[in-house]
């Protein structure tokens, strides 16, 4: 179905309207005058946010709970995201009833055909880059639109809206290979670490399907790829190829200087060199994730100046190594919440806090997310966690998987070598740090994780020194 169809319809119902790939779409169609409504299972701070821009959420997946101007299927188009089963009662009965149903990345890739789409991909990463792009680009006279992955601290939301700019500014998901919907003008490549082995089977498909999307980058656009990566790129003709990277690559940073709580570098481009970028967000892996987004910024041709100004303006992405404690500066007690679920982001995460904070010590907080994950990369999860000085695991969250035999947070924690190390239930999670005295604290994991953080840190700060 093509956007002018799209368009036709008067309302847009969403099963797993909670998602945050599904949020940034509905406030998308909000924009554009359509009555939004949808269906999630929990409610969440997301979700209560899009109820108060308009969106109309039950948490009840029985077919009487959809509102009437949504059963119509001459009038409702139906969008849904593959981590709702199918046997969904609500998306089963629009299925009969012979209602239009359009998975979430489908209606994305439709929705961005008509702009520029500057798209970023990878295994972790590409969040906050798209995010830092977004920035710049909204701060800058080109403006765009962005279709984002996470909350954007400086807006509060993961849609920016531009009638006038060319270009939108895209989250790329390799999950369910919905990346594959995406028709690139610039697309960036982060990472291509294995991950989502329930989808792919191999990590040789899974590299496949980053080749794959390098192909559909449009005949006078850009691909710009991290260094080092195993990715062998296939663009058509008409497509330049750009390589960055922290120290080598076409974009790199030179001269990094570190303070207390401050990173700044100087940019060095294919054409010039940017002095003095200080991230706003002043963390190591930020500085990979910077020389990308002002790269795909410049080749957009962006000011330098504006670039700057914008790292430095940036306040990083809700739930992406997001400070909730940071007393005296940081040389206080520090609490920190970041989103990673894959081994090499938790270990760049907690590589990241130690370097913040040297000879401290660190606790880290982890909930494991999805079973197939677990099971493929418990080694690799208690390598990461090792380096912590205390580790606290969570049961898994499952997500949209069902239970997988002997697949239990256990299989990581035997695994980690620091002695200091438990597992606590949810609901004994705050009763049970009550007597903890934390110096840094880390929690990790894309999980519900995320509910308990408002109670972490009430007992955080009631904790004396």
């Amino acid at each position: 179905m093509k956007l002018n169809e799209m368009n036709e319809f008067d309302s847009i119902y969403f099963v797993g309207a909670g998602g945050i790939g599904m949020a940034a779409l509905e406030r998308y169609f909000l924009t554009i005058g359509k009555r939004v409504a949808g269906y999630d299972r929990t409610p969440s701070d997301l979700t209560r946010a899009l109820e108060q821009e308009g969106v109309h959420i039950d948490y009840d997946e029985a077919p009487d709970m959809i509102p009437d101007y949504c059963r119509d299927p001459k009038r409702t188009l139906v969008v849904y995201t593959p981590a709702v089963p199918e046997k969904h009662q609500g998306l089963t009965w629009f299925r009969q009833e012979g209602f239009k149903v359009m998975k979430r990345s489908a209606v994305l890739g439709e929705v961005v055909s008509t702009v520029k789409a500057i798209c970023f991909a990878g295994t972790h990463g590409k969040t906050t880059t798209s995010g830092m792009a977004a920035h710049i680009l909204h701060t800058s006279s080109i403006g765009c639109n962005a279709f984002l992955g996470g909350i954007s601290c400086n807006y509060e939301t993961n849609y920016l809206s531009s009638e006038d700019s060319e270009y939108a500014v895209v989250e790329a998901d390799e999950y369910d290979r919905s990346f594959h919907r995406l028709r690139p003008h610039v697309a960036v490549v982060t990472s291509t670490d294995p991950d989502h082995l329930d989808i792919y089977g191999t990590p040789e498909n899974y590299l496949e399907a980053f080749a794959q999307f390098t192909e559909l980058i449009q005949p006078g656009g850009a691909l710009i790829v991290h260094t080092g990566l195993a990715l062998k790129p296939r663009v058509v003709d008409g497509v330049k190829m750009y390589t960055y990277g922290r120290e080598d690559g076409d974009f790199h940073a030179a001269n990094i200087r570190r303070g207390i709580g401050e990173i700044s570098f100087d940019l060095v481009t294919p054409w010039e060199t940017l002095p003095n970028v200080e991230l706003g967000v002043p963390v190591d892996i930020n500085i990979d994730n910077a020389i990308a987004a002002m790269a795909a910024c410049r080749l957009l041709e962006v000011p330098l100046e504006t670039m700057r100004d914008a790292m430095g303006s940036f306040r990083g992405t809700k739930r992406r190594f997001e400070f909730w404690i940071k007393e005296d500066g940081g040389k206080g007690r520090v609490m920190i919440d970041d989103y990673a679920h894959h081994p090499d982001e938790l270990k760049a995460s907690i590589s990241s806090v130690r370097n913040l904070f040297p000879g401290r010590r660190l606790t880290v907080i982890f909930q494991p997310h999805l079973y197939s994950r677990t099971r493929d990369f418990a080694d690799g999860f208690a390598s990461a966690l090792s380096v912590a000085d205390e580790v606290i695991l969570l049961p898994i969250y499952p997500a949209r998987e069902e239970p997988l035999p002997g697949v239990t947070s256990e299989m990581v924690l035997e695994k980690v070598t620091n002695p200091k190390k438990c597992i606590y239930s949810k609901e004994n999670l705050i009763k049970s740090i009550q007597n903890s005295n934390f110096d840094v604290l880390l929690t990790a994991g894309a999980g519900d994780i995320a509910n308990l953080l408002p109670q972490i840190c009430a007992e955080f700060k009631k904790q004396k020194r």
